[in-house]
């Protein structure tokens, strides 16, 4: 009982870290720079089929931008993917080596996917390397 009381906190932490806006480095490229303004507008309009079209086509232009592999991961939790968005996250994290607080916020992302998705100890052990990471 008490630690389901734990995650249940664990999680509304997670929620309320998630609701802030994650402002990606800003990219050079206008188009890219347009398709997250795109994506942000649709999500917050609960329109996810489309904010994930703009982030897929970002992607298709820059591949290796770990903040586009992270704002699609939230798409994919706002959509009930959670194995996606545990993917999309790690691969997010694979591209952000030199970015302690994206790996961090990869980290909490994938606790909330565990969580939602019912495996708790994952949760549990993906909030560990969040504080560690």
């Amino acid at each position: 009982m008490i630690r389901h009381k734990g995650i249940l906190i664990l999680n509304l932490a997670i929620l309320l870290a998630g609701c802030t806006a994650y402002a990606p480095q800003p990219s050079e490229n206008t188009a890219i720079v347009s398709l997250i303004n795109q994506a942000e507008q649709y999500r917050s309009s609960g329109d996810f089929a489309a904010a994930s079209t703009s982030l897929e086509r970002a992607l298709r232009i820059e591949p290796r931008n770990p903040q586009l592999w992270y704002q699609l991961a939230q798409v994919r939790i706002d959509q009930q993917h959670y194995r996606q968005a545990e993917n999309l996250a790690q691969k997010s994290n694979t591209l952000s080596q030199n970015n302690p607080r994206l790996r961090r916020l990869n980290w909490l992302l994938i606790s909330r996917a565990r969580s939602l998705s019912g495996d708790q100890q994952g949760a549990e052990n993906a909030l560990r390397k969040a504080s560690i990471d």
